[in-house]
């Protein structure tokens, strides 16, 4: 394996961890690689326009995860991960802190000042664009769950989703009674670690029908991404569409196919599963 197949493999999770794009992420990793350069000698490295070299190391020293130098040229220097990580980490808690803030005001002065009317039957759909408010909806519906919610998804979105609060919430869920229950699709025995740590009550393999993503719980809500939506995950977070919906009919149904799947399916673990690669191949 490559270097730079390395720094794709890290780069993909680091992108969630402090809210990078692609590219950010790759040069934030080439640079703690090279040491201090030039901005120029990076993007001739890394084979990429100079002009759009500046304006990401430009975005990344306003948010402090890279430097400059003084000198003349300039050379670009990568902040330490754990300083890095500080710096993500004090960005969301001072957003968490002003939604908050502002949150509760806006909550009391329409409380105050306008007649809400409230209540209606009829479904309700939603289409949710960008990874992060796609697993912030995840988060919420398994949190607010005492039942079974299955999750159904490609390796890829696995390893993304467990960088987001979605385990924890897990862990909400089984206090209140819940269940969450993963399918995924494995064609290597040695990748039942990295599935068993994303932290799901009960998972199981199987083929699934589609690279799609979907999330469903039984006469509530459900959460589905296509295929195509799905396949762009990796190269841009905000390509990533799902539609959310509590109407019954498509909530029943897509709950019955997760269903079916699930009873059909693999327990996870070792012998299981190189019994279900040898048999599927």
């Amino acid at each position: 394996m490559t270097f730079q197949d390395q720094i794709t493999g890290i780069a993909s999770e680091l992108e969630m961890i402090l809210d990078l794009d692609e590219l950010e992420a790759k040069v934030y990793l080439n640079l703690l690689r090279a040491g201090p350069i030039t901005a120029s000698a990076l993007a001739k490295e890394l084979d990429i326009d100079r002009a759009r070299m500046y304006r990401t190391v430009d975005k990344l020293v306003s948010r402090n995860i890279i430097s400059t130098t003084l000198s003349s040229p300039k050379l670009c220097i990568a902040a330490e991960p754990q300083d890095a990580l500080k710096i993500a980490l004090r960005k969301k808690e001072d957003e968490v802190n002003r939604i908050k803030k502002d949150g509760e005001a806006i909550i009391e002065k329409i409380n105050r000042e306008i007649t809400t009317k409230q209540g209606t039957n009829a479904p309700t759909f939603r289409v949710v664009q960008g990874r992060g408010n796609i697993y912030a909806d995840i988060a919420q519906l398994i949190e607010n769950s005492s039942g079974i919610i299955y999750i159904s998804t490609t390796l890829e979105d696995i390893s993304r989703m467990y960088h987001s609060a979605i385990p924890e919430k897990i862990t909400v869920c089984e206090k209140r009674g819940g269940k969450v229950r993963l399918l995924v699709e494995l064609d290597d025995p040695k990748l039942i670690s990295f599935v068993k740590r994303f932290n799901a009550t009960e998972t199981k393999i199987c083929k699934l029908p589609s690279k799609g993503r979907m999330v469903v719980q039984k006469d509530k809500q459900m959460i589905m991404s296509d295929s195509t939506s799905a396949s762009q995950m990796s190269s841009n977070s905000e390509s990533d569409f799902s539609l959310c919906t509590n109407s019954s009919e498509m909530v029943s149904n897509i709950h019955s196919l997760c269903s079916l799947l699930w009873d059909t399916a693999q327990p996870i673990t070792s012998l299981d599963v190189k019994n279900y690669i040898t048999k599927t191949k």
